[in-house]
């Protein structure tokens, strides 16, 4: 029997880095009290690795999750990073991989939050902005799981809201 005792972390690494660095600075300071462990530290795929490869890698880390948290910013949605016909072994002619892997549109996220509700992981979606927009989010998440907005408004200023990410991780 496989036990599931990590925390996964999805959502455009890039349009969301600031979000997903301040997820790890609460999980690795001594002052706030979120914990979780990263289901990222089990494998990595080379950055040259190919799509299908890099699923697989993250497929692994699924397995190994107890928990699913997905990042929600402004491009989440329409991201389509890791989706097949990006690849250079796609063949737009024949809509088919030339080394002979199944072909898959989804793109990392829609891929991670697929498996995600398939597997039955608990889910929390954050949303980096002071509010919930559920447009913005994952069709297969939309409905699902707690949502949270990782951030608020104090003083004319947006600040990161510890207390509400913390409430949505349990």
């Amino acid at each position: 029997m496989k036990y599931r005792t990590k925390t996964y972390i999805a959502g455009d690494w890039t349009g969301d880095e600031d979000a997903v660095e301040q997820l790890y600075k609460w999980n690795d300071s001594n002052y706030w009290s979120l914990s979780f462990t990263d289901a990222h530290d089990l494998t990595q795929a080379r950055d040259g690795s190919l799509n299908c490869s890099i699923k697989v890698s993250l497929r692994k880390r699924l397995e190994a999750s107890k928990t699913f948290v997905l990042i929600v910013g402004k491009n989440t949605r329409t991201v389509r990073s890791g989706s097949c016909q990006y690849c250079n072994s796609y063949n737009s002619w024949t809509a088919s991989c030339a080394r002979g892997y199944s072909v898959d549109n989804r793109s990392y996220i829609e891929y991670e939050c697929d498996n995600a509700v398939r597997d039955s992981l608990k889910i929390i979606v954050l949303y980096n902005a002071a509010t919930i927009d559920k447009t913005k989010c994952p069709d297969a998440v939309k409905n699902t799981g707690t949502h949270a907005a990782m951030c608020c408004w104090k003083d004319g200023k947006l600040y990161w809201d510890y207390y509400a990410v913390k409430d949505a991780m349990g």
